[in-house]
């Protein structure tokens, strides 16, 4: 059901759970992600259009990285469609997934809006 995404072979199994797992599921997954933030935004205010571009990132970033709620729902949105054994790969290697998951939802929320 996932799209599938043409990368690059890897030897790296962090780097494979991402182009294999992550990539996919963020891209099936872009409209809500995208629809989620921009409620956030709206909720709390956050005028990103008024920024310059430099700053819209380092705004989205910031939100991404530092607001645990804005955060626990970006990452369950993700997480949510892991299979069993993607899951138990999550469980043995949360913080190096964790940053990446981080940084393709940043690339990809700020290329968004």
């Amino acid at each position: 059901m996932r799209p599938h995404i043409d990368t690059q072979p890897t030897d790296s199994p962090d780097e494979a759970f991402q182009n294999d797992t992550l990539r996919p599921i963020l891209k099936q997954q872009h409209d809500r992600l995208v629809a989620v933030m921009v409620h956030y935004l709206d909720k709390r205010k956050v005028r990103l259009h008024s920024l310059p571009a430099a700053q819209r990132f380092d705004k989205v970033k910031e939100l991404v990285t530092r607001d645990n709620r804005l955060r626990g729902l970006l990452f369950g949105m993700t997480v949510g469609h892991f299979d069993p054994e993607e899951m138990q790969y999550y469980l043995d290697n949360e913080s190096s997934v964790n940053r990446r998951i981080t940084n393709l939802l940043v690339e990809r929320l700020r290329g968004a809006l």
